[in-house]
């Protein structure tokens, strides 16, 4: 019942439908030595999503997953899973919880089959029926058989995946999940992570540098650099924005941009191939058109320019390092 009501005082709307948070990280922060490598960061993660946590190298991503796994003790604040305090009610945190911290860990002379059975010994309730189901489900009913030491990194990566699921966790943790994988297997992977979320209702963590990635599976990203949280938002809101970007193709560019510095100062312009490139709302488009042709600059062409999370992450890192070294 305790349960029940703190899940019941969890619940978010978003589009139309509820969500419910299942990992709570709260005013988290971990010295190590005296040098604080995280710093009071908090965010919430929910029942059937995907959600990224990127940062630079050394920002805090494996710490933070470190010490939400029970790898790592937290100096301050808490983290609760499915409402159990990892500090306080570990066990009963952590069973909630399966997680792939760099690679997975096999014994390569017995078949994946054998390993599964194998870590199934050490979890009560763990029927063949279920490890069937599980290996059918990452893809690998045809090798399962086989001794692992034969397998390739994306089938090791998949059995690894297998040895999560098989205790049905309501949340998967994985840290650089598609590593030394080629892109057959990164989008193999991608795609059972999203299965997971979909059809499990799974909460789904994932820590990795392969931007593009990254957007095609997440759901929401949080972004941490210098040990402090910087930004959680939505993927496509993050990467979209409530601008766009559109070059103009405009002779002469020099005029347009000094056009534009002196009348929309707000607006941010910068020379590119063509021309020029602003992050405007579309309504606006036809102003700037109007602007251009009664100052007489030719207006050639417009183009909507895509953005990606990579140019998105650059550009809020590199805004929030200068921030912090002034």
């Amino acid at each position: 019942m305790v349960i029940f009501i703190y899940n019941a005082l969890n619940l978010k709307e978003r589009g139309g439908r509820f969500l419910e948070s299942i990992v709570v990280i709260k005013d988290v922060t971990k010295v190590i030595k005296g040098r604080t490598i995280i710093d009071n960061i908090s965010f919430e993660v929910n029942k059937g999503e995907v959600f990224g946590f990127l940062g630079p190298n050394g920002a805090g991503k494996t710490t933070t997953i470190r010490m939400i796994v029970g790898l790592m003790d937290i100096t301050s604040g808490d983290i609760t899973i499915d409402g159990y305090s990892i500090a306080s009610k570990f066990e009963d945190a952590v069973r909630h919880v399966g997680a792939i911290v760099e690679n997975p860990e096999m014994y390569k002379f017995l078949s994946g089959y054998q390993n599964l059975v194998h870590y199934a010994r050490m979890v009560k309730g763990i029927t063949k029926e279920k490890i069937d189901e599980t290996v059918k489900l990452v893809g690998l009913s045809d090798r399962i058989h086989d001794k692992v030491k034969t397998y390739s990194l994306g089938m090791r990566q998949r059995l690894g995946l297998a040895q999560c699921l098989l205790h049905e966790p309501k949340v998967l943790i994985l840290d650089e999940p598609t590593n030394g994988l080629d892109p057959a297997g990164i989008r193999e992977i991608r795609d059972y992570i999203r299965r997971l979320a979909r059809e499990r209702n799974m909460a789904v963590i994932v820590s990795s540098h392969i931007l593009s990635e990254m957007e095609m599976m997440c759901d929401r990203i949080g972004i941490i650099q210098n040990g402090r949280l910087i930004d959680v938002q939505l993927i496509q809101e993050f990467v979209h924005g409530t601008n766009a970007s559109f070059e103009f193709e405009v002779i002469p560019s020099e005029k347009a941009i000094t056009l534009l510095k002196n009348n929309f100062p707000n607006i941010p312009v910068t020379p590119s191939r063509n021309g020029i490139t602003m992050e405007l709302a579309k309504k606006e488009v036809p102003e700037m058109v109007k602007a251009f042709v009664e100052e007489e600059i030719q207006v050639f062409g417009i183009r909507e320019v895509s953005k990606t999370l990579e140019d998105r992450f650059l550009e809020v890192t590199s805004d929030k390092g200068a921030i912090d070294h002034d």
